[in-house]
């Protein structure tokens, strides 16, 4: 059979036509470029349009296939739509979602799909498409079948408007670190002009490496609007504030202290007698570091809980599928997020983020943002480093430029 697609886009510079004319050989079909127009300039997209000819029984998957790498059936006929037989069950021949922008054609026009994330389903009402997790789906939900309606617009990373469109998403601890910082300051500083929403997604190493103060400066200064971590993060933040120490250790010294594994205890039972960690705030028992500025700037943060939790502090979700609806809640309109040293709440926030959300990882291990990728974080970009220094040189600066214009 023969069926023709087009692609629109950065499709030389992106590696999409080269993926797109790979992916039609290797599955044994053949090709035939009908159209092609080359965008001209940095703002200028490309038009591509193919004729491909293929066995009848390779056509779904090809689509399928063609669709994720953003081509579309130029032929295209109304979605199909099918209702879920059951609460939390879909037609087999579900389409399943990417976290690329996404618009189903549905009454003779091309429509947009509301919070899109990967791993979805689309369900179509009269009023609007939007992606749910399978969970959400209740019987009768009309879902969208098959890619043969669904047209992709797949991310391309900024090239002359902003300082993230020079950052590699390659993962190399052979970058300066010096000049990443300064490229995210730059970002930073960019967001919070335009007003938009930052949300930082943080692990306990943040404290272990002495950032902490640094991160709660940032949150003071109204560079993040908010806060995803677990229950280790804010327990060593307020065991730092009450005791000097994290997880028993002097941070001005590196030296484990005299009965300091008893410190972190201490902290949860500290917050227990006050009732929250707001309560403690309200209190004056808290009166600096991450969550202390956190709940004083009212900025909304999730806790999610492990089975490695230690108390947990009142305000840990410990059911995760509320604290993953949390998390979902929260990222939602972000336009940057910030993953510092998490491996476990990166990948976690990099599955509900569309892909074109700015995504900056910072993490010793260069695994951390290759498994961030490998599971279809691909804007991610990596800055293998210590997350302490990196935290301290980035509020550094940034609040250096703060003094400078108030000054």
């Amino acid at each position: 059979m023969k069926a023709k697609f087009i692609s629109q886009g950065h499709l030389i510079d992106s590696g999409i036509l080269t993926r797109t004319l790979n992916l039609i050989i290797e599955m044994g079909a053949d090709y035939e470029i009908t159209e092609f127009r080359i965008g001209k300039t940095n703002l200028d997209i490309s038009h591509l349009e193919l004729e491909i000819t293929c066995r009848e029984e390779l056509f779904p998957h090809l689509s399928t296939e063609l669709t994720n790498l953003g081509c579309y059936d130029k032929d295209v006929q109304e979605a199909t739509l099918r209702p879920a037989p059951k609460d939390s069950c879909v037609p087999e021949d579900f389409y399943s979602t990417t976290n690329h922008r996404t618009q189903v054609f549905l009454r003779g026009a091309w429509r947009e799909v509301k919070n899109q994330s990967m791993d979805g389903v689309i369900a179509a009402s009269d009023s609007e498409l939007v992606c749910k997790k399978l969970r959400e789906v209740k019987k009768g939900d009309l879902v969208v079948c098959s890619s043969r309606a669904v047209r992709l617009i797949p991310h391309f990373r900024e090239r002359e408007s902003s300082e993230f469109g020079f950052m590699a998403n390659d993962v190399s601890s052979e970058r300066s670190v010096e000049v990443a910082v300064n490229k995210v300051v730059h970002e930073l500083r960019a967001e919070k002009e335009r007003g938009n929403k930052v949300v930082a997604v943080a692990g306990p190493v943040v404290v272990h490496t002495g950032g902490g103060d640094a991160l709660a400066s940032l949150i003071r200064e109204g560079y993040i609007h908010g806060l995803l971590t677990g229950n280790a993060l804010a327990v060593h933040d307020i065991e730092s504030v009450l005791f000097g120490t994290s997880l028993g250790v002097d941070l001005k010294s590196g030296r484990p202290i005299r009965e300091g594994h008893r410190n972190h205890m201490m902290a949860i039972n500290r917050i227990y007698f006050h009732g929250s960690m707001k309560k403690a705030v309200e209190a004056g028992a808290l009166q600096k570091g991450i969550m202390y500025e956190t709940i004083r700037k009212g900025i909304p943060f999730v806790l999610a809980g492990s089975l490695r939790d230690d108390g947990p502090l009142p305000e840990t979700v410990t059911d995760i599928l509320e604290a993953q609806k949390q998390y979902q809640e929260a990222v939602r309109g972000a336009s940057m997020v910030l993953m510092l040293s998490t491996m476990l709440h990166s990948i976690a926030a990099g599955n509900m983020l569309p892909s074109w959300v700015k995504t900056i990882c910072v993490d010793i291990n260069p695994a951390v943002v290759t498994k961030l990728s490998d599971r279809g974080s691909g804007q991610t970009i990596g800055i293998v480093t210590d997350v302490g220094p990196f935290l301290r040189s980035l509020a550094a600066k940034l609040l250096s430029g703060a003094l400078s214009e108030r000054g």
